[in-house]
């Protein structure tokens, strides 16, 4: 009989993450299901929405540390404790945030009875100690380069964004001024200026009458799928586009465009922290995304130039398949 690894090879990239990734798939389907047959609402937005946004978000996480653990040369050991601890303490957040679901009642900033507390504190600690974790297994990538310099500055500038991205996260844990002067049984929110729980993105919940730092939070951890995939496209057009089948010029567009992601990811900041929502920007805000733009077009702009009236080299990098 087959065994799981050799039908799933993918399994044992890094098998607490993969394992992961399989109960958080059944976690969003059974999530889903809830959508359908339980109408309880929370904070503006169907109960089951929750844990299925943080069951898929897992399970890109997952997959994605799993293959890049899978990849390392040196420090292997090291990177693969350290994804171990993040899946256990990932398994642990989604297990709270289930068991608050069933109770009725939020898992986030939820501190109005000494059970809601304990768990909030637990979930805190948690994401603490996993993002600790995931800064131990980037260090280990960047300790691994490949011969590919592209590849190394997509996963650098990848795992970078995308821890700045988890930190922002912490920014909602605090207690806001007005909590702590109510003394109230809730401690931090993602919305800024107004209370958690108004008008909000259909199933995102994302406000559209305030500033909420799920956006930039969302979008920074991310980065570690985006650059990459930026790379893939360049890589993908090498094939028609000669001047691309430079490694030095892939590389040079990565960079460009990590860095655009990343000016883009400081304005969301910025945006959501003035208690602006991010489906209405104001013109300030309209600038500052016109500005990035204009540099990144000009830069792109510029490079194709100099591209062109320089000779097209005759031995190109090979490309890995």
């Amino acid at each position: 009989m087959t065994s799981l690894l050799e039908r799933y090879p993918a399994l044992s990239w890094h098998r607490p993450l993969m394992l992961l990734a399989v109960a958080m798939t059944a976690l969003a389907g059974w999530s889903l299901a809830g959508l359908v047959v339980d109408d309880r609402t929370l904070t503006g937005l169907p109960i089951w929405a929750k844990s299925g946004k943080f069951a898929v978000s897992v399970v890109i996480y997952a997959v994605t540390w799993a293959w890049l653990i899978a990849q390392l040369t040196r420090w292997r050991r090291i990177a693969w404790w350290a994804g171990t601890i993040a899946a256990l303490g990932l398994a642990l957040e989604l297990v709270i945030i289930v068991t608050q679901i069933v109770r009725g009642t939020t898992s986030h900033f939820n501190i109005s009875t000494p059970l809601n507390a304990a768990l909030w504190t637990t979930m805190g600690s948690t994401i603490m100690v996993v993002w600790l974790a995931t800064l131990v297994v980037s260090a280990a990538l960047f300790v691994n380069p490949t011969a590919d310099h592209a590849r190394n500055a997509a996963i650098r500038w990848g795992t970078v964004l995308a821890l700045v991205g988890a930190a922002l996260g912490l920014s909602m844990t605090r207690e806001t001024p007005q909590q702590r002067a109510s003394g109230g049984s809730i401690s931090g929110a993602h919305t800024v200026g107004l209370s958690d729980g108004g008008p909000g993105l259909p199933l995102l919940g994302w406000s559209t009458a305030g500033g909420d730092l799920r956006v930039p939070h969302f979008i920074g951890m991310h980065a570690l799928q985006v650059i990459p995939l930026v790379l893939i496209a360049l890589e993908l057009a090498a094939r028609r586009i000669p001047v691309l089948r430079s490694m030095q010029a892939r590389r040079t567009l990565v960079v460009i465009a990590a860095a655009t992601y990343g000016a883009v990811l400081a304005v969301l900041t910025w945006q959501a922290l003035r208690g602006q929502s991010v489906v209405r920007p104001d013109a300030v805000t309209l600038l500052a995304f016109g500005a990035i733009a204009v540099a990144a077009i000009g830069v792109l702009l510029y490079l194709l130039i100099r591209a062109t009236k320089a000779p097209v080299p005759n031995r190109s990098v090979p490309m890995e398949a």
